[in-house]
């Protein structure tokens, strides 16, 4: 059950036990100046190993962006209509005091739009690769990392790249120490940085050379109760600064809701 303690936006470490199945329903929401989406999720992860696990998460759409900001939404579940398959691979581990790691992990995965057009060019197939460290104990937790998303072109488009980084503090109140079936609830702040490419056409930059940068912060909460979990959070952006024709973004909910077989 150790991917239960995670964060909802931010990259992090924890792989399902060998033999693990994690099932996850989220709802989802991206609201911008001028238009709000909503989406369901579904995801379905498995651990081959103690260190390597699998995953398939699928949308469904509720109401869409016409002009949709590019983003990953969080490590396993992005905030768009694409169908994504991803691997975890946990390479370094190190249990160095009673209830106390570090650890790091590499993920890759790939994914394929329900979508035609988004942000005004076709939308096609993308790879994903990122990596994240972190440091968990039965107080403190805290992640760092990085990821990388690309697109493919379609039809002479091409949208534009998405490096991004993430940090995340977590706190684990002692009044929520004690065992099963006691509930458990951890805390966490929750940062993310984002630099969108622009989209291409016919081979050309759309607008400028130039990426946009955008930082949003914001609080999610983890309460966990035998095999079941819940976790929701918003994050607000805090910086926006955007190249010519990007969207601005108001703010971002979820609602993650996990049961562990």
């Amino acid at each position: 059950m150790a991917q239960g303690h995670g964060p909802l936006y931010g990259l992090q470490t924890p792989t399902l036990a060998k033999g693990g199945v994690d099932l996850n329903v989220a709802g989802m929401s991206l609201s911008t100046e001028t238009e709000t989406s909503y989406m369901l999720r579904y995801l379905f992860s498995y651990g081959i190993t103690e260190d390597l696990q699998i995953n398939l998460t699928t949308p469904t759409m509720i109401e869409r962006l016409g002009d949709a900001p590019r983003t990953r939404g969080n490590s396993n579940m992005p905030a768009n209509g694409d169908i994504e398959a991803s691997l975890w691979y946990r390479f370094f581990s190190n249990a160095f005091g009673v209830g106390k790691r570090f650890e790091s992990t590499a993920i890759v995965g790939v994914s394929a739009p329900t979508d035609d057009v988004r942000g005004q060019a076709n939308v096609g197939n993308s790879v994903h690769a990122a990596i994240s460290t972190g440091y968990a104990s039965r107080t403190w937790y805290g992640w760092i990392g990085g990821g990388y998303q690309y697109y493919f072109e379609k039809g002479g488009e091409q949208l534009g790249d998405l490096p991004y980084a993430s940090a995340v503090v977590g706190y684990r109140p002692n009044i929520f120490m004690g065992d099963y079936p006691k509930p458990d609830w951890r805390i966490f702040i929750e940062s993310l940085a984002e630099f969108p490419g622009d989209n291409k056409f016919e081979g050309q930059m759309d607008f400028t050379d130039s990426r946009s940068t955008k930082i949003l912060v914001g609080p999610s909460f983890l309460g966990l109760y035998g095999a079941w979990g819940i976790s929701f959070g918003a994050m607000f952006p805090v910086v926006q600064d955007l190249t010519l024709g990007a969207v601005k973004e108001r703010y971002r909910l979820a609602i993650n809701l996990s049961y562990w077989l």
